[in-house]
């Protein structure tokens, strides 16, 4: 699993039980929230301003982008932006065109300091011709299958013509954005001002935790409480080293604490296997439960880090 499965199924990290958590700025504005479909699965939120300012957060970047997010990429520098100097945050969204659905699209939204007619216009040089869904233009990336639509002369909404459709949709009120999902909204106070981050909706969650527990998650224990995982967050900073925390909620303290136990066996049985780096980073692991909330951290220095990214365990994980 990568990653960012930025498309298909975004997800944390299996990495998780070796990675890094908060810092400060990748918010989104009222424009980029609007254009949220209101079924969430899960929201990625990286700040890239902050992301160059470190070279742990770089390397794992580089190490792990799938190409997916390199599509994503290359379509915004496509488009006449410079991702390094133009975009602020990228967010990714997996969401449910229909309600109850068990389909997942995804949808890309950069905010930045960017000019959208120099946009527009470069586009235009192309012979580029947009449509218009009500008041908004949308128009094809080169060579992509993507389109893109300015919400705001600051914000972007980019993806599949359907999924563009259905986050204009949303941030014209013809149908309901995110702003109206109580509990992602609730989820998103405690983690966006963070470098990188993240929060998942029921099935996001319980997803994410079977793939962490690996073999783990077909015990009977697991199947017992899966149903009583309900929201979760994570956060990554790369300030003063890699941290990383997550937190899931069940609202039962029997629950967490019966995923905390697996999640700590997981551990111990890695640590068993595991290089010496792989050994240190699982150390500095905490996992832990309070009331209803399952908590994961993990912190490391760069260099740390770095020899961790090189591991046959963290490669193993993230392939």
């Amino acid at each position: 699993m990568k990653l960012f499965k930025v498309l298909g199924k975004i997800s944390i990290p299996v990495v998780i039980l070796a990675a890094g958590a908060a810092a400060q700025a990748a918010q989104l504005s009222t424009d980029a929230r609007t254009a949220v479909p209101r079924d969430v699965q899960q929201l990625v939120v990286v700040d890239y301003r902050e992301m160059q300012n470190s070279t742990a957060a770089m390397s794992l970047k580089d190490r792990v982008m799938p190409p997916e997010l390199k599509q994503f990429e290359d379509a915004l520098n496509r488009s006449g932006l410079n991702d390094n100097h133009d975009v602020d945050q990228l967010a990714f969204v997996l969401f449910r065109p229909k309600a109850g659905s068990d389909e997942l699209v995804t949808v890309g939204i950069a905010q930045g300091q960017f000019s959208a007619q120099d946009v527009i216009d470069n586009l235009r040089k192309h012979k580029v011709k947009p449509t218009t869904v009500r008041t908004n233009k949308v128009y094809p990336l080169l060579k992509t299958g993507m389109v893109l639509c300015f919400v705001d002369p600051s914000t972007m909404v980019f993806g599949s013509t359907d999924s563009v459709r259905k986050a204009l949709d949303a941030r014209d009120g013809m149908a309901p954005s995110m702003l109206t999902n109580g509990p992602v909204m609730d989820a998103m106070k405690t983690v966006d001002s963070a470098t990188l981050w993240s929060v998942m909706d029921q099935k996001g969650t319980q997803t994410m935790m079977k793939q962490l527990l690996g073999q783990a998650g077909s015990v009977a224990d697991f199947d017992s409480v899966k149903k009583r995982l309900q929201e979760s967050w994570y956060s990554m900073d790369f300030q003063h080293g890699v941290r990383f925390d997550l937190t899931i909620q069940t609202g039962d303290a029997f629950a967490a604490a019966t995923v905390s136990s697996l999640l700590n066996a997981a551990v111990i049985y890695r640590k068993m296997s595991g290089s010496d780096s792989e050994k240190q980073a699982l150390a500095a692991t905490d996992v832990s439960s309070s009331s209803g909330d399952l908590t994961i951290h993990f912190a490391s220095s760069d260099s740390q880090f770095g020899a961790l990214l090189q591991s046959p365990l963290f490669q193993s994980m993230v392939h």
